[in-house]
């Protein structure tokens, strides 16, 4: 319930609500979050999780490494910030890995507008699986991300989404871990999983 502010002109009550909205809420957790820490708001919900562990960064790199070989044109991001639609008013995403033409990201902003990234990647954690492998590609095809590559470790899989419609990808492959992954266009190269 309002809490009453006495004092007010005419001696009328002014009520002012002292809960905050999920997204001052989440940039207060943003705020406070200690380095190395991860907070996203997720169709309306705020999710805080702890620095990945070694495994899970060895992945992210040679992900990061493969793309960086096949097309050096292209600029792989982890730590940027994407807006992507969801329940509430903003969808507030760090992916694991972005890839964008070089210079998408070169403002100071600390969440961008996705409509450049050509492809996300997530390596699932015990504490991110549920979001990767659900909220995540709805927010992902909302968005209109051409590429979604979810590194399920617990599954032992790479599932590849592509053709994002409405809040589902159209195909979802799964490939298990160590098999080649035929990326599509406009990436149009191969992954090999045989590192991860």
């Amino acid at each position: 319930m309002p809490v009453p502010e006495y004092g007010t002109e005419n001696d009328e009550f002014e009520y002012k609500n002292p809960a905050m909205s999920v997204e001052e809420a989440f940039d207060v957790f943003s705020a406070a979050a200690p380095d190395g820490w991860r907070v996203e708001l997720i169709e309306g919900e705020i999710h805080v999780t702890p620095p990945a562990n070694g495994e899970h960064e060895e992945i992210v790199s040679e992900l990061s490494g493969q793309v960086r070989d096949h097309r050096k044109d292209l600029g792989r991001y982890t730590g940027i910030g994407l807006f992507v639609p969801g329940a509430s008013m903003t969808g507030k995403i760090v992916p694991d890995l972005v890839v964008a033409p070089k210079g998408s990201f070169c403002d100071r902003q600390e969440y961008h507008d996705p409509s450049p990234v050509l492809l996300v990647a997530e390596v699932t954690s015990d504490s991110t699986a549920g979001n990767d492998r659900v909220k995540k590609i709805r927010g992902y095809a909302r968005a209109g991300i051409p590429v979604y590559l979810l590194i399920d470790r617990e599954a032992e899989q790479a599932v590849l989404c592509t053709e994002p419609v409405g809040e589902d990808y159209e195909q979802k492959v799964p490939y298990g871990l160590s098999k080649i992954i035929p990326l599509p266009e406009p990436l149009g190269f191969e992954l090999d999983t045989g590192e991860f």
